[in-house]
């Protein structure tokens, strides 16, 4: 079973590079909060290690809505009532009711709001993978050349690539890395700056009757929102 937790959040960095549309690094992201919500809402739901950080940690807002969205009420329903025990427990169970700091339920409410299973999954294997793409950047010819046909990195990816690049890439490769990233992100914010310029340009009472827009200049407030989030704020 070790094996398969593992293997559920391995996926092949330069298949996703082949793709070329969107940011990479939210695509391996999205891939891997699809794979770890099938995951513990099938397979791993009676594993008893699993529901036990399940039950302690919970999930946010943002996994819940992806686990809602996948139509298995009774798998969620079975992880919610364990998971809301745990919380009645740790907040107004028999250990709790004795407790003299004024502020400790507020606390104890606030770890138990602020955690997500998912997420913290999430973050270990990115963290992983990203360590791994960069490996692949500064070994092979091949992967750069994928890395810089890349549409566009978002600026939280950005930001990523960037810090951990400079900590692990090599001396010599480092400043390729970042004028291929920097142009990259550059070249898309400058287009994508003009098309959010064009669409409110078209509640100008001075463009009444012209051209439709292309799908670039209708998408674009969506877009924006894509590559300043990391597509987390995206509304679906």
């Amino acid at each position: 079973m070790e094996k398969m937790k593992d293997s559920i959040y391995t996926i092949p960095i330069s298949e996703v590079f082949e793709e070329k549309c969107g940011c990479p690094l939210c695509r391996i992201r999205d891939t891997l909060e699809d794979r770890c919500t099938e995951y513990i809402m099938g397979a791993a739901m009676m594993e008893p290690d699993i529901r036990i950080e399940t039950n302690r940690l919970g999930f946010c807002s943002r996994h819940y809505a992806q686990m809602l969205g996948r139509r298995n009420r009774l798998s969620l329903a079975l992880m919610m009532e364990t998971h809301l025990t745990e919380v009645q427990k740790r907040i107004f169970g028999a250990d709790a009711l004795g407790l003299f700091d004024k502020q400790s339920r507020a606390k104890k409410a606030e770890k138990l709001t602020g955690s997500c299973y998912v997420c913290g999954k999430i973050e270990e294997n990115s963290s992983r993978m990203l360590d791994n793409l960069l490996d692949l950047y500064e070994r092979e010819k091949a992967f750069r050349l994928l890395f810089a046909e890349q549409e566009y990195f978002c600026l939280p990816h950005y930001q990523q690539l960037l810090s951990r690049g400079a900590a692990r890439l090599s001396k010599n490769r480092f400043p390729e890395f970042r004028k291929t990233l920097d142009q990259i992100t550059g070249d898309y914010l400058q287009a994508l700056q003009a098309d959010v310029l064009a669409f409110t340009k078209l509640y100008d009472y001075r463009n009444a009757g012209g051209e439709s827009p292309d799908e670039n200049v209708r998408e674009s407030v969506e877009r924006a929102v894509a590559f300043l989030t990391a597509g987390e704020g995206n509304i679906s």
